[in-house]
């Protein structure tokens, strides 16, 4: 058996860290900068984060936002999917760019790409514009793909999952930090003397430059593989150079499925809404999901390319169907805290793509087609706690609504206190108040509302 080449191992590269026979570490030291395993581990969650920083930063500034662009909560949740909708798209095609030209060089381009519109969101004076700038910044996440890719570049199986973990989990704070980040930021800028309609705008070049600089630090401190860049080992011989039409098609339907599959759970959201209330949301999203979940383990369980491929296909559909009826909730949780409720559902479905790879795919523990089918049962296991999800106004997957008469103006007045009410802070959730009333559907028992309009309460 050939002797894995470690740091100590003369007549190869000396590296700070134990390597394997690739020159993958076989080891995770987390407080360790060395070139190039865990300089790359840095840079990678660091520029992440950064993106995480950007697409989210609009979210807690929505007020004043709203307020100078005059926008509706239309507007404003219609800006919120385009963002989510940004990394979709792009995520299809980050996979084939670290592919073809390494995940430093595709990590750098996009975030440098999509910085400009980070930039632009100081200029935004319509809704359009405000949209068209969320969807742009929202590309950018698309760089837990490269994470992802880099850390399993650098990393042996023994440590990959801990890597690509961290990684995944620091980046996803972005989303978190944004909310304590932007405020200060705004209110700093505030208090030097610019007025709050421009404060805000000033506010984004914060993020934006963070964004800008993380792009160039991947670009000329990280390195692709252990040995170096993809163009200098293809160059060299020491790797094969695909050609894109080589690069995955097959795996790339999976991600194409999302072109229609996503915006067609939240249309089917809102149609079963029409006659079920979120009575009708909840339990569709419990079938669509758990259903996922039955075709993930009939694609770990089958044999056959031809099948597999066509099980995928379904099991995708369902997936990504799944993510759009989960948006078709998330925003009926909270008005006044939105973007956190927002954020925190976008980030936790890239952690759990982390675990999962932790828990069924890292090392030898578990076979590809086993580890596809526990998968699948975590799926439908994940699926439950759905049953437990309960809006005291419109009711739950088996309960109608509260017996105290609960309204949507008892349930979304509750984030509020009462010197907030006085001083009008309330009002948009007020009316949102007003229009979530279709929310009850035709065939599900609600709160009644009378006929002045006003929900009555009960005691």
């Amino acid at each position: 058996m050939e002797e894995p080449h470690t740091a100590n191992n003369s007549d190869h590269p000396k590296f700070a860290l134990p390597v394997d026979s690739e020159h993958k570490a076989t080891e995770f030291r987390v407080y360790s900068v060395a070139a190039p395993h865990m300089r790359a581990f840095h840079l990678s969650w660091i520029s992440f984060f950064s993106c995480f920083v950007s697409t989210f930063a609009a979210p807690p500034l929505l007020p004043i936002i709203r307020d100078n662009l005059n926008l509706t909560s239309t507007d404003i949740g219609n800006a919120g999917i385009a963002a989510v909708s940004g990394a979709v798209f792009a995520r299809i095609a980050m996979g084939t760019a670290c592919d073809l030209f390494g995940p430093r060089l595709a990590s750098a381009s996009l975030i440098l790409i999509t910085t400009p519109a980070v930039y632009c969101s100081a200029i935004a004076n319509s809704s359009i514009s405000f949209l068209l700038v969320r969807f742009f910044t929202g590309f950018s996440l698309a760089t837990f793909v490269s994470t992802q890719f880099w850390m399993s570049s650098m990393f042996s199986a023994k440590v990959v999952g801990t890597a690509n973990g961290v990684a995944g989990g620091w980046g996803n704070l972005g989303g978190g930090a944004t909310q304590l980040i932007m405020p200060l930021v705004f209110s700093l800028i505030r208090d030097i003397g610019a007025v709050r309609f421009t404060a805000w705008r000033i506010a984004f070049f914060i993020p934006a430059l963070f964004q800008t600089l993380s792009a160039y630090a991947v670009f000329f401190l990280g390195q692709d593989m252990p040995d170096g860049n993809f163009s200098q080992l293809q160059k060299s011989g020491d790797k094969h150079k695909d050609k894109f039409t080589q690069a995955g098609i097959i795996a790339a339907s999976f991600g194409l499925a999302n072109i229609f599959s996503r915006p067609g759970g939240g249309i089917i959201s809102d149609i079963v809404a029409k006659r079920f209330g979120m009575r009708g949301r909840i339990w569709t999203l419990w079938t669509v999901q758990t259903l996922g979940g039955v075709f993930c383990i009939l694609l770990g369980r089958v044999g056959s390319l031809s099948v597999s491929i066509v099980v995928l296909l379904v099991f995708s559909l369902f997936v990504q169907a799944a993510c759009g009826l989960t948006f078709g909730i998330v925003p009926f949780v909270s008005q006044r805290s939105l973007g956190i409720i927002s954020g925190m559902t976008g980030g936790g479905g890239n952690v759990g793509a982390v675990l999962t790879q932790v828990i069924f795919f890292r090392g030898s523990r578990y076979s590809t087609e086993t580890g596809i089918t526990l998968m699948g049962i975590m799926i439908i296991c994940c699926t439950l706690p759905m049953l437990l999800i309960y809006f005291p106004q419109w009711g739950g997957m088996f309960c109608g609504p509260s017996s105290k008469g609960t309204t949507e103006e008892d349930y979304y007045m509750s984030e509020w206190n009462s010197t907030e009410k006085e001083k009008g802070f309330h009002q948009s959730s007020l009316k949102f108040s007003d229009n979530s009333k279709s929310e009850r559907g035709r065939r599900v028992d609600s709160a009644p509302t009378p006929s002045n309009g006003t929900p009555l309460s009960h005691a």
